[in-house]
């Protein structure tokens, strides 16, 4: 069992995400943009198994986001997921600090899949 973050700000990718990763036996919580995010990775001192953040949102983004947890929290694992091919690309520069990006949208397969491999990695 792996302690996760789900940060998204779309409710129901949020709520599915939250609920296939519970299923599976993690233990997730959720935050719905990268400030939110990036205030229960502080709260914790950074102890997630792995972060899973969209990429664009309010606020804060999630590539943001993973540049400062990664400079406060070094060694973070943190897995990236957008819709967009651009923000994929964005992402690209990220390669030290992120596991990967998924696409969305994802299956409830997919997404274990790729936890389970980030979480591994």
């Amino acid at each position: 069992m792996a302690r996760i973050l789900v940060v998204e700000d779309d409710d129901s990718v949020r709520t599915f995400t939250a609920r296939a990763l519970a299923a599976a036996g993690h233990a997730v919580e959720t935050a719905d943009d990268g400030e939110a995010g990036l205030e229960c990775i502080g709260r914790v001192g950074g102890r997630y198994d792995l972060v899973l953040s969209d990429i664009r949102m309010p606020v804060m983004d999630g590539i943001e986001m993973a540049v400062q947890a990664a400079r406060a929290h070094p060694g973070i694992k943190i897995l990236l997921m957008t819709g967009y091919a651009e923000q994929r690309e964005r992402a690209t520069e990220l390669s030290t600090i992120i596991v990967d990006v998924v696409q969305k949208p994802f299956t409830l397969a997919q997404i274990r899949s790729e936890v389970e491999r980030a979480l591994a990695a």
